[in-house]
């Protein structure tokens, strides 16, 4: 079994002992919804796995619980950087577990995740343009005090933990044929395909990423980690510079396919998925839903699982996505 520290890829086995972790302590499994509004927009047979349901409303909250929970090296306290539900997944462990928290965020992030940290008894300090500038800054400050960093993407036990989704999807519908995931720094995607290659080889998992912020893209295309001047996408859970390296090795070997998608597009799903299947999904909460919509005429046959990451879209949002019209081409 791989060793759940440093830089070593977790395995099928620690994916089921997260599992039976992390059930104590979350309302698992989550829902696998057919909407057969949804389906028929989409043209596909599709089911909508959602993470949205869970605490934070978003995916992440299986990593905290696992890492925050296990992790001795966290229970001094932690430190962390994100636009939102890693740190919100930090600080609902940290509260569950009584451990100290602190989250350094991007001026000018999603309130609705800024307040809900704070309200969950973290330390939120905004600085910095976009999260790679908070990163940046949380690194240094992690490293002056001593202090637990957890990254987003290069923390086995996370990637562990969020990996349990997929165990439940392929129990619950083990005819499905493909898994269509969002991938920002890629521990989500990571852990899909961790699971999916290991119990069944046979199903495909395709990544969805932002075209405005295609460093993991970019990253898997060419076999080695690409940054990027700029994220350029209103999806903050999708908006980072930089790729990850513990996804990506994880990505590279056993990601099948890699989808980019327009604001215009993420928008569209979002009102599809709110129309259609009474479901709200914030920008990369709805990549899964645009990137099948892009790759419907390949998936057209297939069973398809798609992942709703998260449900933190602010009321701005919605009313773009909702003004972005149907999905069409």
């Amino acid at each position: 079994m791989a060793s759940l520290t440093g830089t070593g890829v977790p395995t099928i086995d620690d994916v089921r002992e997260a599992r039976s972790f992390i059930a104590a302590h979350l309302p698992l499994p989550t829902p696998l919804l057919r909407s057969e509004g949804l389906a028929a927009a989409l043209t596909l047979d599709v089911r909508l796995k959602l993470e949205s349901l869970l605490p934070t409303s978003a995916f992440k909250v299986r990593g905290g619980v696992n890492l925050v929970g296990r992790d001795p090296t966290a229970r001094a306290g932690v430190m962390g950087a994100s636009t939102g539900n890693h740190g919100q997944s930090l600080a609902w462990a940290g509260r569950l577990f009584s451990v100290p928290v602190t989250i350094f965020c991007p001026v000018g992030s999603n309130p609705i995740k800024l307040a809900s940290m704070r309200a969950l008894g973290a330390t939120v300090v905004e600085h910095g343009a976009d999260y790679d500038e908070a990163r940046l800054e949380c690194e240094r400050r992690a490293a002056d005090a001593g202090a637990r960093y957890v990254h987003s993407g290069n923390e086995p036990y996370l990637i562990a933990g969020v990996a349990t989704a997929t165990l439940e999807v392929l129990e619950a519908w083990a005819d499905v044929d493909a898994l269509v995931v969002p991938i920002g720094g890629g521990s989500g995607a990571s852990g899909v395909t961790v699971v999916a290659k290991a119990l069944a080889p046979r199903v495909e998992v395709i990544g969805v990423q932002a075209e405005g912020a295609p460093a993991g893209y970019l990253s898997w295309r060419d076999g080695q980690l690409r940054t990027t001047d700029a994220a350029r996408t209103f999806a903050d859970g999708l908006a980072t510079r930089s790729a990850f390296a513990l996804p990506q090795r994880i990505l590279r070997e056993l990601l099948d396919d890699f989808v980019l998608v327009s604001d215009d597009e993420l928008r569209r799903a979002m009102r599809a998925l709110l129309l259609d299947a009474h479901v709200v999904a914030e920008g990369a909460g709805a990549a899964a839903t645009a990137g099948a919509w892009k790759l419907r005429d390949r998936l057209r046959g297939k069973r398809v699982a798609l992942w709703v990451s998260g449900a933190n879209a602010t009321g701005p949002s919605l009313a773009d996505a909702l003004a972005a019209g149907g999905l069409t081409g």
